[in-house]
C-alpha cells in the first residue's frame, strides 16, 4: 500500500476554488478504528462551513473536508472485533472524507445495502444519522404524528422524507420550485409547500390539525433558522417539537415565547460531529435495525444528483451552493 495519499487541501483562494488536490501521508488506524480505502465521499452543508473557516474540526481530528465516505476495509486498528480487511462499508467520518484513505471509528461503520453503488452508499451517513438522531431520538418522532421537513429536497430533506413517511409519519415539507415540490411529493411527503408562493405556517397548521384547538404540526426539522424560527412556532401544535440543525439565514431571531409556554413546546436542536464514538455507534445500530432493511428492500432509495471526481471538488461545491440539486452530490475517489 502507498505510503501517501491524494486528498483536497485548503489553498490561499476564497469560496470553492480554495478547495485543490493535495497530497499527504495515509494515515494508521488507532485504537478502535479500521483505515478504509475510500472509493466515494458524500459532500455537504458543513463541508463549506469548514472551507470559510466557520465550523473547524474537533481537537485532534483532520482538518480534511469530508464526513462521509463509502470503501474497502484495508487495515484494522487494536480492539477491532467486528470487522475485517476486505468488508466494504460505508461510515460517518470526522473528517478526510475528501481523500483517498480515513482512519474511521469502526462503530460508525455500516455494511453497505445489498444492490448500492459506492455513490450511493456514501450519500448515506451524514444525513441518516443525523436524521435518526434528531427526529427519533431527540424529538422522539412517531408512528402517526406530523412532520414538516424544510428544504424537502436537500441531502438531510431527502432522508427526512424517506424515513418519516416509510415509518408511518404524515410529512409535509418546503420547497423552492415546482421540479423540487414534485421531487418531495415523490419521496412520499404527503403535501409540499413552495415557500415562494405559499405561506407554509397556514400550510402546516392545516396539514397537522387534529381539531380546532390543536392546529398544527407535531414536529418541525429546520435547517434555515432567522425568521423561520418565530414562524415555526406558529406552524406546532401543542406539545409539538422544534428541531434546529442549522441556521442558514441566522442564528438569532426575534421570539415570543408565551406561544411556547401556553402550548407547551420543545425547542430543542444539536450538532453530530463533535459526539463520542459510543454516540455515533449508537446511531449506527438503531440505523441498521430500523432503516437498513428499508434500504435493503427498496423501500428507500438513495438520491444521487450528480457526482465528481475527487480532483473537482470546487465544482461540486459550487453547485452545492447554486441549490439546484436535489438529493447528494458525491465525488468519485476512486
Amino acid at each position: 500500500m502507498s505510503q501517501t495519499m491524494k486528498c483536497i487541501e485548503l489553498s490561499g483562494e476564497t469560496g470553492a476554488d480554495a478547495l485543490v488536490l493535495g497530497e499527504r501521508p495515509v494515515p494508521e488506524p488507532g485504537p478502535g478504528e479500521v483505515l478504509l480505502k475510500i472509493k466515494a465521499a458524500g459532500v455537504n452543508r458543513p463541508d463549506i462551513l469548514q472551507r470559510d473557516g466557520l465550523y473547524p474540526a474537533p481537537p485532534g481530528h483532520s482538518d480534511i473536508l469530508g464526513l462521509e465516505a463509502a470503501g474497502d476495509v484495508v487495515a484494522l486498528g487494536d480492539g477491532v472485533q467486528d470487522l475485517k480487511v476486505g468488508d466494504q462499508v460505508t461510515a460517518l467520518l470526522n473528517g478526510s472524507g475528501y481523500s483517498e484513505y480515513a482512519a474511521v471509528d469502526a462503530g460508525a461503520c455500516l455494511s453497505i445495502p445489498g444492490g448500492l453503488s459506492m455513490a450511493e452508499a456514501a450519500s448515506l451517513p451524514e444525513t441518516f444519522f443525523t436524521v435518526w438522531s434528531n427526529l427519533f431520538d431527540r424529538a422522539h418522532l412517531t408512528e402517526g404524528e406530523s412532520l414538516l421537513v424544510h428544504g424537502g429536497t436537500s441531502g438531510i430533506g431527502v432522508a427526512a422524507i424517506q424515513i418519516a413517511s416509510r415509518l408511518g409519519v404524515r410529512v409535509i415539507a418546503t420547497a423552492g420550485n415546482p421540479e423540487k415540490r414534485q421531487a418531495c411529493m415523490d419521496l412520499g411527503a404527503e403535501r409540499a409547500v413552495n415557500y415562494k408562493e405559499e405561506d407554509f405556517v397556514e400550510a402546516a397548521r392545516e396539514f397537522g390539525s387534529k381539531n380546532e384547538s390543536a392546529k398544527g404540526v407535531d414536529v418541525i426539522l429546520d435547517m434555515v433558522g432567522g425568521d423561520y424560527i418565530a414562524r415555526n412556532i406558529k406552524s406546532l401544535a401543542p406539545d409539538g417539537r422544534l428541531v434546529n440543525i442549522a441556521y442558514l439565514q441566522g442564528s438569532k431571531a426575534e421570539v415570543n415565547f408565551m406561544a411556547v409556554m401556553l402550548k407547551r413546546l420543545t425547542l430543542t436542536g444539536s450538532t453530530l460531529r463533535a459526539r463520542d464514538a459510543a454516540f455515533k455507534a449508537e446511531i449506527a445500530r438503531n440505523l441498521k435495525e430500523t432503516v437498513w432493511p428499508l434500504l435493503e428492500d427498496g423501500s428507500i432509495k438513495p438520491v444521487v444528483h450528480a457526482t465528481f471526481p475527487l480532483a473537482e471538488a470546487a465544482r461540486a461545491h459550487k453547485l452545492m451552493e447554486s441549490s439546484q440539486h436535489i438529493g447528494k452530490i458525491v465525488l468519485d475517489v476512486g
